[in-house]
């Protein structure tokens, strides 16, 4: 079964908070009586969830800063699907792990700077978004997750380094967004993820793609766009990515001329180009002259922001 493309972004912004214009005693009242009102709003869905036995619990866009302010949420382990996107959460507590039927969940867009090792045994998680947050670091053991299939860790501030040993033993992976990242290289052992269908590697800072990548025959998407790459190594022509149901993109890189030439008249012929004797020379060529990679050039301002 193939996996289905999505994406995390979204035109939800923010709540906005009321301009407060009076003394410092009107102050505390005001922020206490909002304090109130969300904490009575959570309740009510918790409440809810409960009454109704409901297995889903969507929490979007709520002010939340941190897990103790939803009340009982971690006595609810019959729940599937938790979603807190677009909150302020810095922190997931260890006791996660006591969801264990949770199968979807999805923090994008809070401030999460350091995820738990227990993330990772929840035995039945199928889906993690961790999209559009502060991570630096992915904690030991991270790999574990025994039935995880969708990963995105898309817009954080992670790169080879911050990857545990194990992360590249989740069998069962079958779609990989470390978009918007500070990824360097892209480590071989990637090859290891042989139900990959999707990976995605767009706008990092990626020098070179590894020709082990090529191991991966379940490939339908890969997303190179947006990186300082200048070769392609000729194993990526045994890939079938050049199918109606299939999508490579390549654009926004520093392509040596013979590869940006093909470029210009569409992905299919670079992939037929670098099939050829005349590549597979040049490639050679340029590996021996082993040229200096090429300078940074994304603007990694706006996410350094996020840091603060």
């Amino acid at each position: 079964m193939a996996v289905q493309t999505y994406s995390t972004s979204t035109n939800r912004q923010k709540s906005k908070r009321p301009v407060i214009t009076q003394t410092a005693a009107g102050n505390n009242m005001e922020i206490c009586v909002r304090r109130s009102s969300k904490m009575s709003a959570l309740k009510k869905v918790i409440h809810e969830a409960r009454e109704q036995g409901s297995t889903e619990v969507d929490l979007v866009d709520r002010n939340i800063y941190r897990f103790e302010e939803i009340p009982g949420i971690f006595n609810m382990e019959w729940i599937t699907r938790l979603c807190l996107a677009h909150n302020f959460i810095t922190s997931i507590p260890a006791t996660i792990s006591n969801l264990y039927n949770l199968e979807y969940l999805n923090l994008a867009n809070n401030h999460l700077e350091q995820l738990p090792s227990s993330v990772s045994t929840l035995p039945k998680l199928k889906m993690l978004i961790l999209a559009m947050n502060r991570l630096t670091v992915l904690p030991r053991g991270f790999g574990s997750f025994a039935v995880l299939e969708v990963l995105d860790l898309t817009y954080n501030n992670l790169s080879e380094a911050s990857i545990p040993n194990n992360f590249w033993s989740m069998m069962t992976l079958r779609a990989l967004y470390f978009s918007d990242n500070d990824f360097e290289t892209i480590p071989a052992e990637v090859s290891n993820l042989k139900e990959l269908q999707i990976l995605s590697f767009r706008d990092n800072d990626v020098i070179n793609i590894p020709k082990e990548i090529s191991a991966l025959n379940r490939l339908r998407e890969l997303h190179l766009q947006g990186n300082r790459i200048t070769l392609i190594p000729p194993e990526l022509g045994t890939l079938d990515l050049v199918t109606h149901r299939s999508v490579i993109r390549l654009e926004n890189n520093p392509w040596i001329q013979p590869i940006a030439d093909q470029l210009e008249v569409g992905v299919s012929h670079v992939i037929d180009f670098i099939r050829t004797e005349q590549y597979h020379y040049i490639y050679e060529k340029q590996l021996q002259l082993g040229l200096t990679p090429p300078p940074k050039t994304n603007d990694k301002s706006k996410k350094a922001s996020r840091r603060t």
